[in-house]
Order: structure tokens, then sequence, then C-alpha cells
């Protein structure tokens, strides 16, 4: 019973989105209990901590280290969803930092710093971070970047990862660069 309502819940997803779930329905039929303690990973975020545009960034340096198709279109769909205009994301996407604005571009760079652990970039970034939006965006900011490595990680781990593929911004393709995280 529980899994035929979980299994629903992924189909709503999928058709909501327009994504390939296999890989929640292959965690679903190992472990329910998987699935829902996996699934309760994107509310980890909280949306209001910190402006949408630098949730995105931060969830867009993460999915990027571990992915370039259908993990990256959905983090694009979704900030969509949330209000991030198609000309930052397509920024984003290409690593334009002029282009992003100053919240996308404080995260992004602070994400890319991270993630090279690059401590004497990251750490002034990191107050800034602070300055703007408390502990709490920073929270926000951190686990955006987690998460958006989590779900391309899982879904290669059990055997679900595409080639890359094109991304789409407002219908349009968008051209993704995957340069170094070096800062």
């Amino acid at each position: 019973m529980l899994k035929a309502i979980l299994a629903r819940q992924i189909d709503r997803f999928e058709r909501l989105w327009g994504y390939d779930a296999g890989y929640m329905r292959q965690l679903l039929a190992a472990s329910p209990g998987s699935f829902i303690r996996f699934s309760l990973v994107s509310g980890m975020v909280d949306a209001k901590a910190a402006p949408a545009e630098a949730i995105a960034a931060a969830k867009l340096v993460g999915t990027l280290a571990e992915d370039c198709g259908p993990c990256t279109q959905i983090v694009v769909d979704m900030a969509e969803a949330q209000g991030v205009s198609p000309q930052v994301l397509r920024a984003l996407l290409a690593g334009e930092e002029a282009a992003m604005g100053a919240d996308a571009g404080l995260a992004w760079r602070f994400a890319r710093a991270s993630l090279a652990r690059d401590m004497e970039t990251a750490d002034p970034l990191r107050d800034e971070i602070v300055a703007r939006w408390g502990g709490a965006g920073l929270n926000a900011i951190g686990l955006a970047l987690t998460t958006g490595r989590m779900y391309p990680t899982l879904k290669y781990a059990l055997g679900h990862g595409k080639a890359c593929s094109r991304v789409v911004v407002e219908g349009v393709a968008a051209p993704v660069a995957r340069a170094p995280l070096a800062a």
C-alpha cells in the first residue's frame, strides 16, 4: 500500500517536471524507508532564507559538478517556477558572472570556491552571505549546493546516469560551461 502511494507521487512528479525518475522508482522498490528519507532532502533548503537567484546558483553549481543533463534541466525548470529570470539562469549555465546579478553571482562564486576547497576565496564570500542574509541564508546556500549534488550522484550510482544533453531555458537551448571549479 505504501509503495503504491509513493509510486503515484513519483508519477505526479514525472508528469509535472517532464523528468524520468526511474532511479527513484528503483530506490522505492528496494527500500521504501530509504526512498522516504531521500525524498525529504529537497525540503532541507529554506527557500525563504536567501533570494531564489542565490539558491538556484548554488544548486546549479552543485548539480553541474555532477551532471550535465536531466538533473541540470530539472534544477533550471524548478528555478524558473520559483521566479528566477531566464536571463539569470542562462548566465549561470554559461558561467557569465557579469550577467548573473549580485545575488546569484555571490552564491555562484561562493559555491564554486567551496567545491574547489579554495577557502581563501570562500571565506570572505561566506562573510558577505552572512552579512546579507544571516546564518539562515548561509545554511540555505550550503544546503542548496549539497542537495544539488546528491540527486545526480545517486542517479549515476544506481545506473541511471545519461550522457550530457541540451539544457533549455524558456524554450531555448542554453550553452552550458563546464569549466574547472578553481576560482
